[in-house]
């Protein structure tokens, strides 16, 4: 059989993968829910500049406190500014710092777990390292971590980095160790591969698809935490609208002003749900066994 006959043949068997996974993926309806749900917040993001209303920050006392109207569709918070607008704006800098955070952990810990799993003398300390930052709750490692570096956007995302970057390299280090010991590495050792070649070009293609999926849900789980640093006060600082800090400016007025609170919740619950449910149909398709 010549090898252009195998090409073909390998061409046709990776479309045909490629329909049976799409057809997977259309026949779960609250997996394309939460891909639509997540396409259509990214865009609302991207757009934010096309679908506000007006100004994020112009202030009108006039019409502070106002209810849902025509002229602002959320009403307004305390000092007349658009609730719409900051919401808009609030859902592009919530997922800034979401997706921002999701990178560079997945980044620093896929190279972190790579090398707890590959080389067996760094294992041990990288990963009692993850360990006993594992052993501090989140949020409270997040809140030292800005109090210390300062509340900026870039320090919220690098503390939020910090804080779930041991929880990629764990899922790393496990699949690669799975993968390290499979026939075609060993293969590939002794013929002399580099290390280098052997990691980044054989192993750690086969353990993305656990990563990706981890990864989903630490953007949601980023979006959660940035958003109760900011209800907290040590988040994105004002006036610079996210979705947890125009929460924070809202919790006085709870009871007088409740669109100031439902509609910022309700686009941070969207937001989240999206990304788990869209994160879930990416571990049922790419491990079928875990259902």
């Amino acid at each position: 059989m010549s090898k252009k006959s195998n090409k073909v043949r390998t061409k046709q068997g990776l479309w045909e993968y490629r329909r049976l996974v799409i057809k997977n993926f259309l026949g779960k309806k609250l997996v394309v829910l939460g891909f639509l749900m997540t396409v259509i917040m990214a865009l609302v993001a991207v757009f934010a500049p096309v679908l506000a209303a007006g100004d994020p920050y112009a202030v009108d006392v006039v019409a502070k406190l106002s209810a849902p109207s025509p002229s602002h569709f959320f009403g307004t918070d305390q000092l007349g500014r658009d609730i719409f607008s900051r919401v808009i704006y609030g859902t592009r800098i919530s997922m800034i710092v979401g997706l921002s955070t999701a990178l560079v952990s997945l980044v620093l810990g896929l190279l972190l777990g790579l090398a707890a799993g590959y080389v067996k003398v760094l294992d041990n300390i990288i990963m009692r390292v993850c360990e006993a930052m594992g052993a501090i709750p989140p949020i409270l490692m997040a809140i030292a971590l800005v109090s210390a570096l300062g509340a900026s956007i870039g320090n919220v995302v690098l503390a939020l980095s910090i804080v779930y970057i041991p929880t990629i390299a764990r899922v790393t280090r496990a699949s690669t160790l799975s993968v390290r010991e499979m026939t075609y590495i060993e293969a590939i050792q002794s013929q002399g591969a580099c290390w280098p070649r052997v990691i980044f070009k054989h192993i750690a293609p086969n353990v993305l698809s656990p990563v990706i999926v981890q990864t989903t849900y630490i953007f949601a789980s980023a979006i959660i935490t940035e958003a109760a640093l900011s209800f907290l006060g040590a988040g994105v600082p004002a006036p610079a609208p996210s979705l947890g800090n125009i929460l924070y400016e809202a919790k006085s007025y709870i009871y007088n002003a409740a669109w100031m609170t439902l509609f910022p919740s309700l686009f941070t619950v969207l937001i989240v749900l999206g990304l788990n449910l869209f994160g879930d149909g990416l571990r049922d398709i790419i491990d079928p066994m875990s259902n």
